[in-house]
């Protein structure tokens, strides 16, 4: 996209440019998104609330990606732009806070869902009519500025009919999932108008600053994951610190420690470094938002689900109350942790795939052996079922270096 001398108060980014300390602060936003998608989905451990969780997660993603782009385009702490950064991240903040009520409105205070559905709004306009202003002298956005605008506003009124669906129309259950089918409607409209789009309209000016972005939003995620470990939902400063407790403790880590080095020690040096000799402006684009806009969203997802299923587990590994070693998982603590990192690397499996051209075979053992012990850790005391996961991570990603090595 071309940013012009016309563009005042705007400052174009350049090749090789890096992420600002704006961009940084945008992110703070998404460390307490995180902790809310899993507090939330905690509290309601069905299947329901698993596909919210999910849903909530790609709205969020979506929201963070567009100031992702914008960031790559111009710089975010020149000129008028900070300004507009503030008033973005105090509405992604709004609609990070009103995510406990975002499906069904609790009694007290403003409606939840509208307020969800008002943050959501302002995030994607405040994205989308940058972009557009950017553009304007960009004949292809001139011709395509319905695909920019319509998807915001229709997936904003399908949640905001989602929020105010008469409830004399259903039952209970029915009411709820007619809410899920507007909210998945509203995020198949968001997705597929990036897929209509296509790599028209813009391009990566720094494969650097995309790559470094992507990767700042991972650790996030991870981040989160440690933050689940340690933060249990009923609170644990009465509780004695155990042996049990301190065990469960680097086991979390080690497991996250692993999801690090499977993610940052080739593969996204490799991604950068494939988008960076991506020439053709359009074939850039469309790389880019394949394999980070889409590709990432399930690495953030599989992180999450980890998170969730971590959630509480020293709390309950501290109680005198448990027996040793503690209890075994609940079936939705056990699908959401070793789910969420099957789920990783898969994506991480398909990354290299889509990006290097290369079958990521040790990854793909790794799933595999993560699904075949999933019967077995559920029988298993849940530190035990931990340092499991911790040991067959371990070795898929030990066995992915080994490989990566000699190529």
């Amino acid at each position: 996209m071309d940013v012009g001398a016309g563009a005042r108060g705007v400052q174009r980014s350049a090749p090789g440019s890096r992420a600002t300390h704006l961009e940084l602060f945008y992110d703070l936003i998404f460390v307490f998104a995180f902790l809310n998608v899993t507090t939330v989905t905690a509290e309601n451990p069905t299947v329901r609330g698993l596909v919210q969780c999910l849903v909530v997660l790609a709205l969020l993603w979506w929201c963070w990606t567009g100031f992702a782009v914008l960031g790559n385009l111009i710089r975010t702490d020149q000129g008028i732009v900070p300004l507009i950064g503030f008033a973005t991240m105090a509405a992604a903040f709004v609609l990070a806070l009103s995510l406990p009520k975002a499906f069904v409105d609790r009694s007290g205070g403003l409606y939840g869902p509208l307020v969800f559905a008002a943050g959501y709004f302002l995030v994607r306009v405040s994205e989308t009519s940058i972009f557009i202003w950017l553009g304007r002298r960009n004949q292809d956005v001139r011709q395509r500025w319905l695909l920019l605008v319509l998807p915001p506003l229709l997936a904003t009124s399908l949640i905001v009919a989602a929020a105010l669906l008469p409830q004399r129309l259903f039952d209970g259950a029915g009411e709820g999932s007619a809410r899920l089918v507007l909210w998945l409607a509203a995020l198949g409209v968001e997705y597929g108008a990036g897929l209509l789009l296509g790599g028209s309209g813009w391009t990566v000016v720094s494969a650097g600053h995309w790559a470094e972005r992507h990767g700042q939003i991972v650790l996030i995620a991870l981040g989160e994951a440690i933050i689940a470990l340690g933060f249990s939902p009923g609170g644990g400063a009465g509780l004695p610190l155990t042996w049990p407790a301190l065990i469960a403790a680097v086991l979390g880590v080690a497991v996250a420690a692993t999801l690090w080095w499977a993610y940052f020690d080739t593969l996204a040096l490799g991604m950068e470094q494939a988008l960076h000799r991506t020439r053709d402006p359009v074939a850039r684009a469309t790389l880019a938002r394949d394999t980070y806009t889409y590709l990432h969203l399930p690495v953030i997802a599989g992180i999450i689900l980890f998170a969730l299923g971590l959630k509480g587990l020293i709390h309950e590994a501290a109680d005198p109350n448990t027996p040793s070693w503690g209890v075994p998982l609940p079936s939705f603590d056990l699908l959401a942790l070793y789910g969420g990192v099957a789920l990783y690397l898969l994506a991480l499996a398909v990354l290299g795939r889509r990006m290097l051209a290369s079958r990521r075979w040790p990854t793909i053992g790794g799933i595999a052996l993560l699904f075949v012990l999933v019967p077995v850790a559920g029988s298993l005391p849940e530190m035990v079922a931990l340092a499991v996961l911790a040991v067959a991570t371990s070795l898929a990603v030990l066995a992915q270096t080994i490989v990566d090595a000699h190529h």
